[in-house]
């Protein structure tokens, strides 16, 4: 029987279910711009209570580099409480926000990829706490990498000192710490995400999703890993092409006006961002097809129970062959 490759099974389901993928683009779209406006709004209300003298606004008009710095050093003095106050109640906002928003957006996508896969069966109930659990795992893999990174920053600049610089080093020492902690991220992000399908397909909680998604992992790592290089792939070839694209608008930099070449770039960066979104649910969708279907490509099929005569069937001379009739 021929197998059915998940792979291409993910592109299908992207195709057959554009109400899928719309409202993955919708409810991450919706967080981004919940993000930008509450940064913008915030940045906006800090500058407002910094105190500006006349001194700092002639300083700041001479546009002169040196003067400019003095007067926005001065401005900024004895601010960076109110900062950081700031930045600490946005973050556990924003995280938060993510948290509910991202599992009420992770659990529709879910249930309606299973339902597509599963036609035969029956919904199940969600269970939204251990979704909730593996995106607060998430939201914490992503501090703990910020953390991990200036910790590289001051480790790359403990490298250097000023009797003896060495920018090389510090510089190495950065990128590689960078380098294992992205990678560990990834890693522990991708285990995540594969989690939830088993939550929301198999209705486990955080913790048995994890330990699943790992036997997943080691049982079928073929059709697994062929599942994210060829998504990989795809998104790699995606994104040289919109950093391609994007060069355009930016070359007329000095003869659009400034609105034009903005609004260009934005435009490519939002159809890249949805293009990325597309190719991410159709990879939810073939691990979903990989979850949902064995390994002979074909749903499985209900046990046929055995009775007496079949069982002593199988031993020859106890159930004597039926003669002819007449």
């Amino acid at each position: 029987m021929k197998r059915r490759s998940p792979t291409l099974e993910g592109f299908k389901a992207t195709f057959r279910l554009p109400s899928v993928v719309l409202a993955e683009i919708a409810w991450r779209w919706c967080f981004g711009l919940a993000l930008v406006t509450l940064c913008a709004f915030s940045f906006r209300e800090y500058m407002s209570t910094l105190p500006v003298t006349s001194a700092e606004i002639f300083l700041l008009q001479t546009r002169q580099p040196p003067l400019m710095l003095k007067a926005m050093a001065e401005i900024l003095q004895g601010s960076l409480p109110r900062a950081a106050n700031a930045l600490i109640v946005l973050a556990v906002a924003l995280t938060l926000g993510w948290i509910v928003l991202a599992s009420l957006g992770r659990a529709a996508t879910l249930n309606s990829l299973f339902a597509h896969f599963r036609e035969h069966e029956a919904p199940r109930g969600l269970r939204l706490t251990s979704l909730f659990g593996l995106n607060f795992l998430r939201a914490a893999a992503f501090l703990g990498t910020g953390i991990s990174l200036i910790g590289a920053v001051l480790l790359a600049g403990a490298a250097s000192s000023k009797d003896d610089p060495s920018p090389g080093i510090a510089l190495l020492i950065f990128w590689m710490i960078a380098l294992f902690v992205g990678l560990a991220y990834s890693t522990l992000n991708w285990y995540l995400s594969l989690a939830a399908a088993f939550v929301v397909g198999e209705r486990m909680t955080t913790f048995d999703a994890l330990a699943t998604a790992a036997d997943l992992c080691r049982s079928r790592p073929g059709p697994v890993a062929a599942i994210a290089t060829w998504f990989g792939a795809v998104h790699a070839i995606i994104f040289v092409a919109a950093t391609s694209v994007v060069a355009f608008p930016l070359a007329f930099a000095e003869v659009l006006p400034a609105a034009i070449v903005l609004g260009g770039v934005i435009l490519v960066t939002l159809a890249y961002f949805a293009v990325a979104d597309f190719l991410y649910v159709g990879r939810l969708a073939a691990y979903v097809f990989l979850i949902s279907v064995p390994e002979t490509g074909q749903p499985a099929a209900l046990p046929i129970p055995a009775s007496d005569d079949d069982i002593l069937s199988d031993i020859p001379g106890l159930v004597p062959p039926q003669t002819a009739a007449g």
